[in-house]
């Protein structure tokens, strides 16, 4: 009987844990505090806030459960519009349609592959002209990279309307030497087990207005009154993370910088040994901003490569190894068909261009050197069986 040998699983983006988190779930097993809330929670925040320069943090059950926080806070109702990236995980509009509002849905630009501050000016002057402004529009920053807040704050400072920023991807990410996330009105991160710091799933809504997060925080505990007994006045949500969580959450945030770096070096592997392959793209970094890498991400013309995203992704699955295409523009969800969607320019959808032919290859910080090569020469034989091919 014959043994096939299956290689080793290579996956997008596993947790990575630092060996330190046993020692805070310990403290909050011996202190008995096991249901939500707690000294784990408390630390959490406040080191949280600390370490991105906000005044406060509120340690919620995932970024989802921020993103919707946020929009509670900011009134956000039935009838209401806001503006979101379409580019981006569902979570970061779902949330608009728990409140009963309509999302309207802003393209990427090509420089930062996140909002395009073009398509965001043309969706105001719309709304202008409808005599109806958004409540809120949620910028996500993707795979790490920061959008250009500089231009999107002008817009919206402009109109007077608030942003949500949806960092859950760039925890440990810089806009010009400011921590991403830190420019809206709200921020909001991720610890989902994927992300660059995990906490298994939770979430941390971030401001420098302490008397909302204070709202915040009531209705992430069910909105209960201050009274004896208990009554409840409003709809609250069950949103508090846990204290054995938030302890794991502690030791991740004490090495998130070498996760940041190890993110960064994996990424610059990739460029070096990849780059040179005719129609590889990598994903820009903008000037002056630092991307935690949380994702390598990288687009591949088809003409010029003759490899299609489809191919790759099919040779690199027969090796065992995970690999996906980028984010389906929510525009293109059937949740969202026939919504509306404000296009970088008239001739330009960049977005759409950006799913038909983006990549995003093995990341995550505890993938061996020896891993990431063998992604590299899955990816470089491909193209080389294809010139050898094409040459024949």
């Amino acid at each position: 009987m014959t043994i096939i040998e299956t290689k080793k699983r290579i996956f997008l983006s596993s947790p990575h844990m630092s060996g330190n988190e046993k020692k805070y779930i310990n403290e909050a097993f011996e202190s008995n505090w096991i249901a939500p809330l707690g000294p784990n929670v408390d630390q959490f925040e406040r080191e949280l806030a600390q370490y991105v320069g906000a005044n406060e943090a509120v340690a919620v059950s995932s970024g989802t459960a921020a993103i919707h926080l946020a929009l509670s806070l900011l009134d956000v109702k039935k009838g209401d519009k806001v503006f979101c990236s379409t580019l981006t995980f569902i979570a970061s509009a779902n949330p608009i349609i728990y409140q009963g509002a309509e999302p309207v849905f802003i393209d990427s630009e090509p420089e930062t592959w996140n909002m395009s501050p073009d398509a965001l000016e043309r969706a105001f002057q719309d709304a202008i002209k409808e005599g109806k402004l958004p409540k809120a529009v949620i910028v996500v920053n993707l795979y790490g990279q920061s959008a250009k807040m500089d231009e999107i704050l002008a817009i919206c400072k402009h109109y007077d309307v608030p942003i949500i920023e949806d960092a859950a991807e760039s925890l440990g990410s810089t806009y010009k030497g400011k921590a991403s996330g830190t420019f809206g009105k709200f921020g909001i991160y991720s610890f989902n087990g994927n992300k660059i710091i995990t906490t298994s799933g939770g979430g941390m809504l971030i401001s420098d207005d302490r008397e909302a997060l204070q709202k915040a925080r009531f209705l992430a505990t069910q909105a209960r009154d201050p009274a004896p007994h208990y009554q409840h006045s409003q709809i609250g949500f069950n949103y508090r993370l846990s204290n054995i969580l938030a302890g794991v959450g502690r030791a991740q945030l004490e090495i998130l910088e070498d996760r940041v770096e190890t993110r960064r070096t994996i990424f610059d592997r990739y460029y070096d040994e990849l780059t040179h392959l005719s129609g590889i793209h990598f994903m820009p970094e903008l000037v002056d901003t630092r991307s935690n890498r949380w994702l390598t991400a990288l687009t591949i013309n088809e003409k010029e490569a003759g490899v299609s995203v489809k191919e790759l992704l099919g040779a690199l699955n027969a090796d065992n190894i995970e690999a996906r295409p980028v984010w389906k523009p929510l525009h293109l969800q059937p949740l969202f068909k026939g919504g509306r969607y404000y296009s970088h320019s008239y001739k330009q959808s960049v977005s759409d261009q950006l799913f038909t032919n983006g990549v995003c290859l093995p990341s995550g910080s505890n993938m061996t050197e020896e891993d990431q090569m063998r992604v590299i020469r899955c990816i470089s034989e491909m193209f080389q069986r294809k010139m050898i091919k094409e040459i024949n």
